[in-house]
C-alpha cells in the first residue's frame, strides 16, 4: 500500500511539473506586429496623405481664384480627385476620432444643400475659413467642392464662375484642410496620439481597447461596415430607385473611383499596405487559421475592385443603360461582404 501511494504520489508530481513547464502552456498570439503596422503604416499614413492633399487642394483653387484659366481649373479638379483617393481609402476605418469629434460630416456630408448653398452665395457675409467652418456640413467639405468646381454635370467653365463663388471655393477648401489637418493630428503620435490605442491595445489602462483581439474586432468591423455601405447604400440607392440625385459625386463624374477606393480601404487594411508601406494586415490572421479563406477573401477583394472599375460609362450612365453590370458589381461586394461577416469574424471573435 505504501509503496503504491509513493508512486501514485511521484506520477502526481510529474504531471504537475509537466503542465506547469512553460513550452507546454499555450501562450496567447502576440497581435501586436499586425496592429503596430496597421495603425502607423495604413491609418496614419492615409490620413498623412490626405492632410497633405488637402493643402495641395487650397493651393490649386487660390491658384484659380487669382488667375481663372482652363488649365488652373483643371488643376483644381486633378487635386479635388487627388485629395478625394486618401478619404475614400479611410472609410474602412471610421471609428475613433473621426467620429468621435464630429469629423466625418465636416468633410464628407452628402447631399450639397444647393438652396442654403446659392443663399450663403447671395448673403453679405464675408467668406472666410472661420465662417465655413461654422455652417453645416451639407455646405462645406468634398462635395460641397466638387459641385462648384465641377458644376451639375462636369462641364462647368471658367466663365461660368461668380467672384463669390471663387472666394467659396478658397475659404472651403481651407476649412477642409483643417478638418483633415484636426483627423491626422488626433491620430498622430506627437500631437493627440489617438493611435497609441491601438499600438498598446490589450496593455493595462487601456479602456478603448482592453485586449488586442478588441482592436482587431474594431479593424474589421470598419470593413464590415464599408463593404455594406458600398453594396447597399451608395450602389443600391441610386440604382434601386433610378435616381441619379442620390448618386455621391455624381457632379465630377466620380462615382466609380469612390466606390473602388472604399473597397481598397478593406483591401489596405486586410493585406496591410498603403502606398509604399507595407507589414502584416488581418490577412495573416485569417491565414495562420485558414489559408483557404485568406485567399477567397484577397480573391473577393480584387473581384469587387475589377467589377466596379468595368462597369461601363459613368455611374450615371449606368444606372439606367448598364444596370447588369452594376448588379454584378453589388453581388461582389456584398459577396466580399458576407465572407467578412459570417467567415472572417468568427475567427477574429475568437481569438
Amino acid at each position: 500500500m505504501t509503496n503504491t501511494i509513493l508512486k501514485i504520489s511521484t506520477l502526481c508530481t510529474l504531471l504537475f511539473l509537466t503542465a506547469c513547464d512553460k513550452s507546454t502552456i499555450e501562450q496567447p498570439e502576440d497581435y501586436q506586429p499586425i496592429l503596430t503596422n496597421l495603425g502607423t503604416n495604413v491609418i496614419l499614413k492615409t490620413y498623412e496623405d490626405l492632410f497633405n492633399q488637402t493643402e495641395i487642394l487650397v493651393q490649386t483653387l487660390s491658384a484659380l481664384e487669382s488667375n481663372p484659366n482652363d488649365v488652373n481649373l483643371e488643376s483644381a479638379r486633378q487635386a479635388w480627385r487627388d485629395a478625394r483617393r486618401p478619404w475614400e481609402q479611410s472609410e474602412g476605418f471610421l471609428f475613433g476620432p473621426v467620429d468621435q469629434q464630429g469629423l466625418d460630416p465636416a468633410i464628407d456630408s452628402w447631399p450639397v444643400n444647393q438652396p442654403d448653398l446659392e443663399a450663403v452665395l447671395n448673403s453679405p457675409n464675408t467668406l472666410t475659413k472661420e465662417y465655413i467652418d461654422g455652417l453645416d456640413g451639407t455646405l462645406k467639405g468634398f462635395h460641397t467642392i466638387e459641385y462648384l468646381i465641377f458644376g451639375t454635370n462636369s462641364s462647368k467653365l471658367v466663365s461660368d464662375f461668380t467672384t463669390r463663388q471663387f472666394e467659396y471655393l478658397t475659404a472651403c477648401a481651407e476649412s477642409l484642410h483643417g478638418a483633415t489637418q484636426s483627423l491626422y493630428y488626433s491620430w498622430n503620435p506627437s500631437q493627440q496620439n489617438f493611435i497609441r490605442n491601438i499600438l498598446q491595445a490589450g496593455q493595462s489602462g487601456n479602456s478603448i481597447y482592453p485586449s488586442q483581439k478588441s482592436a482587431l474586432e474594431e479593424l474589421l468591423i470598419g470593413l464590415i461596415t464599408i463593404a455594406d455601405e458600398v453594396a447597399n447604400g451608395k450602389i443600391n440607392d441610386p440604382l434601386s430607385q433610378q435616381n441619379a440625385s442620390l448618386e455621391e459625386s455624381r457632379f465630377s463624374a466620380n462615382s466609380k473611383q469612390d466606390f473602388a477606393d472604399n473597397i481598397r480601404s478593406i483591401q489596405n487594411v486586410y493585406i496591410g499596405e498603403y502606398g509604399t508601406t507595407q507589414g502584416p494586415g488581418l490577412s495573416v490572421v485569417i491565414a495562420s487559421k485558414s489559408s483557404t479563406l485568406d485567399t477567397k477573401v484577397n480573391a473577393e477583394i480584387l473581384a469587387a475592385i475589377n467589377a466596379i472599375e468595368s462597369i461601363p460609362g459613368t455611374f450615371t450612365h449606368a444606372i439606367f443603360n448598364e444596370t447588369s453590370s452594376v448588379i454584378e458589381a453589388q453581388n461582389k461586394v456584398r459577396n466580399l461582404q458576407l465572407t467578412l461577416e459570417s467567415e472572417v469574424l468568427p475567427i477574429i471573435s475568437n481569438l
